[in-house]
């Protein structure tokens, strides 16, 4: 079982960008994004429930960022808009088998290996 990320790129301040995260060999109750800048810890981002489509964003990137699931395809996306230098990091897709109130990193069990995503100003 792995996830798999794609869509990072480099994108001027204002622009778009979507990633997916592809997940090989099962679905998972929970599956979310969160972001890594140089020298900074693990921040959430987004998440989803599979069952139901409930969603949860962190304050800074809500009213900007969607998070979707494709049944069909078993992948889960995250529509980036209205971009930010402060939204440069490494996205990370993760998952796991339960539902919480918690949004931690420690709190996801498998992760993606991370795409880069870069906004200039």
């Amino acid at each position: 079982v792995q996830l798999v990320e794609s869509g990072g790129g480099l994108v001027q301040a204002g622009g778009s960008l979507r990633l997916s995260c592809a997940a090989s060999g099962r679905t998972f109750r929970t599956m979310g994004w969160f972001r890594q800048a140089p020298g900074k810890e693990h921040e959430f981002v987004a998440a989803i429930i599979w069952s139901g489509g409930g969603t949860r964003y962190a304050d800074s990137v809500k009213g900007r960022f969607t998070i979707s699931r494709d049944n069909a395809k078993n992948t889960v996306n995250l529509q980036m808009d209205s971009l930010k230098p402060e939204d440069t990091a490494v996205y990370y897709c993760a998952a796991r088998e339960y539902i919480s109130a918690s949004y931690s990193a420690p709190s996801f069990d498998l992760w993606g290996q991370g795409t880069q995503v870069t906004v200039s100003s």
